[in-house]
């Protein structure tokens, strides 16, 4: 028997009957669901130190589980001191058993751990489903060692899903398990 991650299991088992009651899908194909989970980190000192990219791309990976891809800058900012093609942050696209174990280590490790924390914004979607929040410390992340963090930097993690209105994408992430500010049914 082959390991499948929790959640799946609970989106598979649980979540696609309840999405199917509460908005009267015809067939379980129209039921939305997680298609991608992107990370994004932006390095701003990174034109004066090399070094904090390198450890954006080490930190990132690990807190992923899959390598991290470093970004570049499309075009040069004098103000800035960015030159077109300097590496300034790094990124992760995670899909399938990757995407629901980060998820699943999202929701019941990583965000407990923020400092006063009361649930996360339900505000932020972008219209077509998608959801976007950002994280101001790495250090939330059971991965990171303290003692090996140079700079304390956040991130901006972004999950894709199927849905076409708000509404659905809201009902998919509370039934995942995401601490929305506002429960209101």
């Amino acid at each position: 028997m082959s390991y499948s991650p929790r959640l799946k299991d609970k989106y598979r088992n649980e979540i696609v009957s309840a999405l199917m009651e509460k908005f009267q899908y015809n067939t379980v194909m129209q039921v939305p669901k997680i298609v991608k989970v992107c990370l994004n980190q932006g390095v701003g000192l990174a034109s004066q130190d090399k070094k904090l990219v390198d450890n954006a791309l080490k930190e990132m990976t690990m807190i992923a589980g899959q390598k991290a891809v470093p970004t570049k800058a499309r075009k040069s900012v004098s103000n800035f001191k960015l030159r077109d093609g300097m590496v300034i942050g790094s990124r992760v696209t995670l899909r399938n058993d990757q995407m629901y174990e980060f998820l699943d280590r999202l929701i019941t490790v990583a965000l407990p751990r923020v400092r006063d924390f009361r649930g996360i914004n339900d505000k932020s979607f972008d219209g077509r489903g998608n959801y976007t929040m950002g994280v101001t410390e790495q250090i939330i992340f059971p991965e990171i060692d303290l003692d090996k963090v140079s700079k304390i930097t956040g991130m901006d993690i972004t999950i894709v899903t199927t849905a076409n209105t708000d509404a659905e994408a809201l009902e998919l992430l509370k039934l995942v398990g995401m601490p929305f500010k506002n429960q209101r049914n």
